[in-house]
């Protein structure tokens, strides 16, 4: 953990008790729908996925899950799937990234200052994982968030990411509602809001690349 780091409700020593990422089980519902998928798709990972990126990264952008036929597949965030085209295609704009594709866990892609990760680890079935099965990943969010540095930005995609963010930190949800470029102090670190980058926000124009643009570049800002 970096000296003077705001600390999250996880201690570092129950982060070390914690059950290994690529080993876990504990959510049943999410486990079998991985086994199903495995079953009907022998060639994807189908396992929890790590996050990715640049270790000493003081912009950190937390997502909500796994995509079905993109982390889950490939084992990368947003990689191989749709919301991973705007997102990466953004990170590349500004200089974040050292291409505009994420195709594949060996494609060469390489983060530089930042670094992307999920509140829910493993894939959940129709996209939705419940409020016991977000609790139960959130040590791996919580170990996470509690080595970042002092003055670090956290980027919240969506309502569920930006609530796992508040609780790491134990931070009462109703000190800070989510919105879209919404800027946010908590303890030693800023975190903003974005809508999520899915398919459904970017082809109905709830999210459109200037929106997205502005509010990463906003955050990027800050630790320039």
């Amino acid at each position: 953990m970096t000296k003077g780091a705001t600390r999250g409700v996880l201690t570092e020593g129950e982060a070390a008790r914690a059950v290994p990422l690529t080993r876990c089980r504990r959510c049943p519902r999410l486990a079998a729908f991985r086994d199903e998928i495995k079953a009907r798709h022998p060639d994807y990972r189908c396992q929890p996925v790590p996050a990715f990126g640049d270790e000493r990264a003081r912009l950190v952008i937390v997502g909500l899950a796994p995509g079905l036929h993109g982390a889950n597949a490939t084992g990368r965030p947003f990689t191989g799937d749709y919301a991973g085209i705007l997102l990466y295609e953004t990170l590349h704009r500004l200089g974040l990234a050292n291409r505009p594709q994420s195709v594949a866990i060996a494609d060469g892609l390489v983060l530089t200052g930042c670094r992307i990760t999920n509140a829910v680890k493993c894939v959940p079935p129709a996209n939705r994982p419940t409020a016991d099965e977000i609790r139960t990943c959130a040590p791996y969010l919580n170990a996470e968030l509690a080595g970042i540095a002092d003055g670090s930005v956290i980027m919240a995609l969506g309502r569920i990411a930006h609530e796992a963010v508040l609780r790491a930190f134990g931070v009462p949800l109703a000190r800070h509602k989510f919105g879209h470029g919404a800027r946010h102090v908590i303890g030693r670190q800023v975190l903003w809001d974005s809508y999520h980058c899915s398919r459904y926000n970017t082809q109905t124009k709830r999210l459109t690349e200037e929106m997205f643009t502005a509010v990463m570049s906003a955050a990027l800002r800050e630790v320039s």
